[in-house]
């Protein structure tokens, strides 16, 4: 819990589009998560990734939860207004040497990592030193103490981030600051006790465990759904050209949703309205009805 023991979950899509039924059944499961624990439920925009952020993409997101009957229960915050948050906390990794800078273009690390679990495994090259060369980007010092932690659904998840990461950006060559370090200044700032979110970012968690020790900041609770899949076997995404939700078909997309996620509404709710699917679902929440279950291939 936050240090107030009250629930504080979350959503926090990119803006870099609308949404559509993958990232629905993301919005959907920590918002039942939350409100069926009493707890808040909290929005953030992460739109630090700037160069990809849609124009009016994040207004469209906030009137389609809104459709759906999915109030968040504070302010929106906006990743791209809190550079100097990220700042600071580079800072603070900077002053306990805990970061480096890092001189090697994309090729250089292509020609020479290897893949890991989640990407390349950066090989070290500028831990030591940059040979003279100019820092062009930040990344943190990892080891390979293991980093463990129980997830609410998928069970224990141990990761050595140096061999099977390697030592991660946290500020990019472009200037802008990564995912990885936003997420925690911002889950930190929100006083976010709960993360439910979608199966392809749990390989980033260890990394943002990694970050909150070093940083001082609170641990988490997390719980990775999982994901629904296209035909070809690939996460429903932006990328791959999953449709945009429509929501005049809020209700219908509702049980869908719930659907997915096991939980099993009664055949009456398909006559009902957003408000009363939601009300039983938040109720009869069952996040255990997920348990052992993969992701899954849409039918659609």
């Amino acid at each position: 819990m936050s240090t107030s023991g009250i629930y504080r979950g979350r959503f926090a899509p990119s803006p870099t589009g609308p949404l559509h039924i993958g990232s629905l059944i993301a919005a959907v499961g920590s918002y039942l998560d939350a409100k069926h624990h009493q707890g808040l439920w909290l929005l953030r925009m992460e739109d630090v990734d700037t160069p990809r952020t849609a124009v009016g993409a994040a207004d469209h997101i906030l009137r389609t939860l809104e459709n759906f009957g999915l109030h968040w229960d504070e302010q929106v915050i906006y990743q791209s207004q809190r550079t100097a948050a990220y700042e600071d906390a580079l800072h603070d990794l900077r002053r306990i040497n805990a970061v480096y800078p890092c001189a090697c273009t994309r090729k250089e690390i292509a020609d020479s990592a290897v893949h890991g679990i989640d990407g390349q495994i950066y090989p070290g090259t500028c831990r030591n030193g940059t040979m003279g060369r100019a820092g062009r980007a930040w990344r943190v010092r990892t080891d390979n103490n293991p980093i463990q932690f129980d997830d609410s659904l998928q069970g224990r998840i141990s990761q050595q981030l140096e061999s099977e990461i390697g030592d991660f950006v946290v500020k990019r060559a472009d200037g802008l600051f990564a995912y990885q370090l936003a997420v925690v200044v911002d889950d930190a700032y929100q006083q976010i006790s709960h993360v439910v979110r979608g199966a392809d970012l749990i390989h980033s968690t260890s990394r943002q465990i990694h970050l909150q020790h070093l940083l001082g900041l609170p641990s988490l609770q997390y719980l990775h759904l999982p994901l629904m899949l296209n035909s070809a076997g690939e996460k429903l995404s932006k990328q791959t050209l999953a449709p945009a939700i429509d929501h005049t078909q809020a209700p219908a997309l509702l049980l869908q949703a719930l659907k997915f996620l096991r939980q099993t509404p009664p055949a009456e709710l398909a006559y009902e309205d957003v408000p009363a699917i939601l009300q039983w679902a938040i109720k009869n929440w069952d996040r255990n009805a997920l348990a052992g279950v993969k992701n899954i291939t849409s039918e659609t």
